[in-house]
C-alpha cells in the first residue's frame, strides 16, 4: 500500500482514509477539544498527506503514525492561525455600539399591518372612488385640482370622495381622513352653523 500511495494510486489512498480517518479524527479532537475543529483538522490532514505522498518510504508498516504526525502539525498550525486572526481583530479599532432597533422594527411591523388593512379597505372602493381618494387624500390635491386631473366636474369629485369616506368609515379604516387641504365644511355648533377649515 505504501508503494501504491507513493505512486499516486487513488484507490489505495481511499483505503488508507477508510482505515485511519476515525483515528485521525479522534486524535484531532483530543488536540483541539472541538468537534468542528477536529473535522477541519482531519480533512486538512488527508489533503496534506496526499500532497506529501512522495515522501513516503516504500518499506514499512502502517501509515497511521505518519498520518497522526501530520494531524499534530495541522492542529498546531490551525491554532497558530487562529491566534494570529484573534490578535489582528484585537488590534482593529472598536466598532461603535449598534443602537437597539427593536422599537423601530416593531413600528415597521405595525405600519405594515396598518398598510395591509388600508390596502384591503381601499381595494373595496370602486375604481372612480379610489382615484378621487388617492388624489385628494393621499396626494393632497384640492377638489378643483382633482377635477382637473380626472377631467370631471368638482361636484363629481365631492360626491365620490364622500362615498369613499363613508365606505371606509364603515370598515373602520381611514375614517380619520378629512376633506382635501383648504376645503371648508359646515359644522353645527352651539351658535348655529359655522365654517371649519380642514387641514
Amino acid at each position: 500500500m505504501r508503494a501504491r500511495i507513493k505512486d499516486g494510486d487513488k484507490a489505495a489512498f481511499a483505503l488508507l482514509y477508510d482505515e485511519c480517518a476515525k483515528a485521525v479524527y479522534n486524535h484531532a479532537f483530543r488536540l483541539t477539544g472541538n468537534w468542528s475543529a477536529a473535522e477541519d483538522v482531519m480533512a486538512l490532514t488527508f489533503l496534506e498527506a496526499w500532497r506529501l505522498r512522495g515522501r513516503i518510504d516504500a518499506e514499512g508498516g502502517s501509515l497511521r503514525p505518519w498520518l497522526l504526525g501530520i494531524a499534530t502539525n495541522v492542529a498546531r498550525n490551525t491554532r497558530r492561525a487562529a491566534r494570529r486572526h484573534d490578535d489582528a481583530l484585537a488590534r482593529m479599532p472598536r466598532a461603535e455600539p449598534v443602537p437597539d432597533f427593536a422599537e423601530e422594527v416593531a413600528g415597521r411591523v405595525d405600519d405594515a399591518a396598518r398598510l395591509a388593512a388600508v390596502k384591503a379597505a381601499y381595494g373595496r372602493l370602486r375604481k372612480q372612488e379610489q382615484d378621487v381618494f388617492a388624489l385628494c387624500v393621499w396626494a393632497g390635491l384640492d377638489y378643483a385640482q382633482a377635477a382637473e386631473a380626472l377631467g370631471v366636474p368638482v361636484g363629481t369629485i365631492k360626491s365620490r370622495l364622500s362615498r369613499a369616506r363613508r365606505k371606509l368609515a364603515e370598515h373602520g379604516k381611514l375614517a380619520d381622513y378629512g376633506e382635501p387641504p383648504g376645503v371648508s365644511r359646515q359644522v353645527v355648533g352651539d351658535r348655529g352653523p359655522m365654517k371649519e377649515e380642514i387641514r
